[in-house]
């Protein structure tokens, strides 16, 4: 297994993707960039500790500059912007804005998932109409953000719901 880090700290598979990171689409294929290959053993390591945070569901970009990418969503509220900060990081849309655009939540108490608006001038739409208040989602629901659409695709709620295995 052959893995790169791009310039955003981003790591992928070479051999699957290439010398471009599937997260940011940048080019990584400089001197400078070679030497940043990590060894498997390295790698691994890093990886066993690692806490991993489970999906709860997936926002998938139907239409715009990342379309077919697949955004997972976390316990918690999941800041949605361009910047390197946030949980959900939207590149290739400039008219998204870079902080906090929109907020979704996943509340494993009520079970649910939120779209908020968010803290910038960006505007979210849900379904094509403005989100001014939180409003809950529901399967196959469009968030548009910027000159792109999402698909709001759910995995926890009614159905299904991650275990706490240290309280069992």
């Amino acid at each position: 297994m052959s893995l790169i880090r791009c310039q955003n700290g981003h790591m992928f598979s070479s051999r699957r993707y290439g010398t471009v990171c599937p997260y940011c689409n940048i080019e990584t294929a400089t001197k400078a960039r070679q030497n940043l290959k990590i060894k498997d053993a390295e790698v691994e390591e890093d990886l066993y500790y690692e806490e991993i945070e489970p999906v709860c569901g997936w926002l998938v970009c139907i239409e715009g500059a990342q379309r077919g990418m697949d955004y997972k969503i976390h316990t918690g509220k999941n800041f949605i912007g361009r910047g390197d900060d946030m949980d959900i990081q939207l590149l290739g849309d400039n008219t998204i804005s870079r902080r906090n655009h929109a907020i979704l939540v996943y509340d494993p108490k009520k079970r649910n998932s939120v779209l908020l608006p968010g803290e910038s001038s960006g505007i979210a739409y849900l379904n094509g109409s403005a989100v001014y208040i939180p409003q809950e989602l529901v399967a196959y629901d469009i968030i548009e953000l910027g000159k792109s659409k999402f698909l709001f695709i759910p995995f926890c709620g009614e159905h299904f719901e991650w275990k706490d295995n240290d309280k069992e």
